[in-house]
């Protein structure tokens, strides 16, 4: 992409979603994702109403009464960005591109966290680790990461998800909030990793995908290609027999997603490349806002 319009791209992206995260997620942000963790701060003498399970025996042993550990929340958190790059991501049949809806969303967390004083990383993967940017602060570096989402070349085409899971989780042994950004067009089993790394990190999966790959229209003969191997092939639209087995590949592997991620305790939302983000996060912001 050439200079002049990367620029002029990062400026759109950052006056739409800069504006998104301070009118309207900024309460929702902090609802949701503050305070989740509790830190050590001090111990002092038990009180009449506090838990016995917090209390210190080996303070308590040495001073022969009891004394009690006091946490409080933690004030600054650290998100990371697990963010697709496959080739799959060029995909865009119905509305924008699958790669700008997640560069749209990956900033507008990106400013919501900043405006939070939180430090945000991101890592991208393809069916490998394509690249790790360790979290900071500041405008100047969300101002980076957009670039990096913008402009950032893969070297390879695949998707594995558990790869991606697995880097991350040991790489970073403080808890950290977690949004996956992707497709999930994974034909790698990431169940095992993704309950690994919700074990160890609040993790959150964003599927961005376009509804043509849901469906197929009645349009007679089709090319297929399939972005990630580059393999072609010509179906018949025409039969509802191949529609049919596309709308039941998309149901079954919906199905099975849903289940992994219940069962790895991840909380999930779709959006399609033809709707509006705001409301899905919005929704989802304050669902998680209302259980804790």
């Amino acid at each position: 992409m050439e200079a002049t319009e990367l620029l002029k791209r990062i400026k759109k992206i950052e006056i739409k979603t800069r504006g998104l995260s301070s009118n309207i997620f900024a309460g929702e942000y902090h609802s949701a994702f503050k305070g989740r963790g509790m830190t050590f701060s001090e111990v002092r003498e038990y009180q009449y109403g506090d838990d016995i399970r917090d209390i210190d025996w080996n303070v308590t042993a040495r001073h022969n009464r009891p004394f009690v550990k006091v946490y409080e929340e933690e004030r600054e958190m650290t998100v990371m960005l697990l963010v697709d790059v496959s080739r799959s991501r060029l995909f865009g049949a119905v509305g924008v591109e699958k790669r700008e809806m997640i560069a749209e969303i990956a900033a507008t967390i990106a400013f919501s966290a900043i405006q939070n004083n939180d430090k945000i990383g991101m890592l991208f993967f393809s069916d490998k680790i394509e690249k790790f940017i360790p979290p900071k602060k500041g405008k100047r570096h969300i101002l980076f990461l957009i670039r990096e989402l913008l402009d950032f070349e893969p070297t390879s085409n695949g998707t594995d998800i558990s790869i991606a899971l697995r880097y991350y989780t040991d790489a970073l042994k403080k808890r950290c909030t977690t949004f996956i950004l992707s497709d999930f067009i994974d034909t790698h089993d990431y169940s095992k990793a993704l309950s690994i790394a919700s074990g160890k990190h609040d993790v959150i999966a964003l599927q961005i995908y376009d509804k043509r790959e849901t469906s197929l229209p009645d349009v007679g003969l089709m090319r297929i290609t399939d972005l990630e191997t580059g393999a072609d092939r010509w179906i018949d639209t025409s039969s509802k027999k191949v529609r049919d087995a596309v709308g039941k590949w998309w149901y079954d592997r919906q199905q099975i997603m849903t289940q992994t991620m219940h069962r790895s305790r991840v909380d999930f939302a779709s959006v399609s490349t033809d709707e509006d983000y705001v409301k899905t996060l919005m929704a989802l912001f304050r669902k998680r806002g209302t259980a804790r």
